[in-house]
């Protein structure tokens, strides 16, 4: 693909930063004109497209009716737990789980190249129970 100002201007927005997103936080990033050119909405969710075919960004997670993706090109492996009440992504590493997973493999005579954790829950910040205010009813 020809690369256009346009899709210049995305695939620098998306790779600005190591953050999870999906295309209208793109979208709403680039709505004010770069460098005197506006992009279109189509133009992101194709360019989007585009990246995930060519391996240079992922879905990570569908998360509130939004695909959210992130770039692991040159990343290390990572996976992610995600909190089912806000949404969150919170990414870790964890060299054990790797290992099982190539130990697994091996044993079933498969060649793994990389892989996919993803653990659902609720964060620490969700788990904390609400703060109560005191009222007069509590005194009583």
């Amino acid at each position: 693909m020809r690369l256009t100002q346009e899709r210049d201007i995305i695939v620098r927005e998306i790779f600005s930063d190591h953050e999870h997103f999906d295309v209208d936080e793109i979208v709403a990033r680039l709505d004010k004109p770069v460098d005197g050119r506006r992009v279109s909405r189509a133009t992101v969710y194709r360019t989007v497209s585009s990246l995930e075919e060519a391996g240079l960004i992922r879905k990570v997670a569908r998360t509130n009716d939004r695909e959210v993706y992130e770039h692991d090109y040159g990343y290390p492996q990572h996976d992610h737990f995600i909190c089912e009440k806000c949404n969150s992504l919170l990414e870790f590493r964890n060299e054990e789980i790797s290992a099982i997973l190539e130990k697994v493999a091996m044993e079933m005579g498969f060649r793994m190249v990389g892989h996919r954790l993803e653990g659902y829950g609720i964060c620490a910040e969700c788990a904390k129970p609400p703060s109560r205010r005191h009222c007069k009813l509590d005194m009583i």
